[in-house]
């Protein structure tokens, strides 16, 4: 794979290929990105460092805290500078975790090779020079490119327009280059991205128009055409617009809560989460080298009362894939499952482990599901550690063997306060699920519980997480 990069045979970041990580070390460090912005305390937000080693005394604890220069960024997503698309290249290290601020537009890069427990602030690339330079803001996700360069999607423009959306490129001391996507026909809305150079391929969702999401959701910003419902299709590595998938109403919001292909490189399938129709849209290369797409998974929306909508999408979030392709994840943020399919047969996804850990219809809530003959229902949540579960699930980690699935509750802070306030007001958590990697079946283990409601400056909402040196269940192949 590497030699298809330019890269030399000897070892680089990562692995070789999928299969080599799935028997790589285990997991003993989490970073996660941990959000004050939105809660009303005037902090900033910071990079959390998790023992997850269960030989370790501190283990289910932060163990640092990387406070970050200003406040008001929203972290959000995150990469690394490189990652196994350069695994031949022995020059290169997974060694700098990027962080973009969501809202302030401002790029971090942090070090985590000096002192992996205690990660330091290594770089910040400005708002203002992104503006400048390429006129990008609300920037998202972030992937290591074969080349050593980083690629950023950015949402809009500095007003907060979906039309001012693209690509950012930063080189291998993360100065600006330029924008990757070409001038031309190009995405009205952008947001998470999967390359496939085997394919000559980018995959690029969509989401929203920041001016609309930022103020929380509204409906009416759905109907006034402010949220995407396309794919689009990149030549790559050229960055030229070759074809737009219009999932229709199959498909509102195919945003990166998420975009994945199959880990396997040689493979020209992949599948991307739709949030608000609350289904999982496989994507195909055809006969003819388009491509094409297909509704793989359906979440049926429940009948509720109590509510705001007589019916509740399951609001399908945290979509991945394990490394040997067998298995896909996500989780309903408004039900509160986390769910694990087969998919071994890509195209007929079964249902093999569901297990709920909060959500709007759990039991004590005022909300309750109808069922077709008219009884009611509410999720049982257990509780872990003494601790009552709060908001749903939203962010997935999986570890390199498959066997364990960690998972926070936050999705962003001006939802969070719309749907689940308990969230802004205690904080948000970390779980972790142990995965039967055999026949399927997912369980909460109750020896893990992190509680970011406790921080010694106010609770705070945990988001995404990264394992230093190791995280290739977001890596690419080639």
């Amino acid at each position: 794979m590497g030699e298809e990069s330019g890269c030399c045979k000897r070892a680089g970041p990562g692995y070789a290929t999928p299969l080599a990580a799935m028997s790589g070390p285990r997991e003993s460090l989490l970073y996660v990105t941990c959000v004050y912005n939105g809660t009303g305390r005037q902090k900033p937000d910071f990079l959390a460092t998790v023992d997850v080693d269960p030989n370790s005394p501190t283990y289910s604890k932060v163990i640092h805290r990387l406070s970050l220069p200003y406040i008001g960024d929203e972290l959000h997503h995150t990469g690394w500078n490189s990652c196994s698309s350069c695994h031949g290249d022995p020059s290169a290290t997974r060694r700098f975790l990027i962080l973009p601020g969501l809202l302030s537009g401002r790029v971090y890069v942090i070090d985590t090779q000096k002192n992996p427990k205690a990660p330091s602030l290594h770089k910040v690339v400005e708002p203002e020079d992104i503006v400048e330079k390429t006129g990008l803001a609300y920037p998202h996700t972030s992937h290591c490119l074969a080349t050593g360069d980083v690629m950023i999607s950015f949402l809009g423009d500095k007003d907060g327009h979906s039309k001012g959306n693209g690509f950012l490129l930063l080189d291998s001391e993360f100065n600006i280059k330029g924008r990757w996507d070409k001038p031309g026909p190009k995405a009205e809305f952008s947001y998470d991205f999967w390359y496939q150079p085997r394919h000559k391929t980018m995959i690029c969702t969509t989401f929203g128009a920041p001016y609309a999401f930022t103020q929380g959701f509204n409906l009416k910003h759905v109907e006034d055409g402010l949220y995407g419902r396309q794919l689009f299709v990149y030549d790559w590595p050229d960055g030229h617009l070759k074809q737009t998938l219009d999932l229709g109403d199959n498909g509102l919001i195919p945003e990166r809560f998420i975009t994945l292909f199959l880990h396997e490189p040689s493979k020209d399938t992949g599948y991307v989460e739709c949030v608000l129709t609350s289904n999982v849209v496989r994507f195909f290369k055809t006969q003819d080298g388009s491509w094409g797409h297909e509704v793989a998974i359906q979440v049926e929306p429940l009948k509720v009362e109590n509510w705001i909508l007589p019916e509740m999408p399951g609001l399908i979030i945290g979509l991945l894939i394990s490394l040997d392709d067998r298995f896909l994840y996500f989780v309903n943020w408004f039900h509160g499952d986390v769910r694990q399919y087969n998919i071994e047969d890509p195209e007929n996804p079964v249902l093999v482990g569901q297990v709920y850990v909060g959500g709007l219809i759990r039991k004590g809530s005022p909300i309750v599901a109808v069922t077709k003959d008219g009884t009611t229902w509410q999720a049982h949540v257990p509780t872990i550690q003494g601790h009552s579960l709060r908001g749903g699930p939203h962010m997935t980690q999986l570890s390199l063997d498959g066997k364990r699935l960690y998972v926070t509750n936050s999705l962003f802070s001006t939802w969070d306060r719309q749907f689940y306030p308990e969230v802004i007001e205690k904080g948000s958590h970390m779980l972790l699920i142990d995965v039967d990697t055999e026949k399927g079946g997912l369980k909460i283990n109750p020896d893990f519980f992190v509680d970011f409601g406790a921080e010694p400056d106010g609770p705070c909402l945990a988001h995404e997480m990264r394992y230093p040196g190791g995280d290739c269940t977001s890596d690419i192949w080639i």
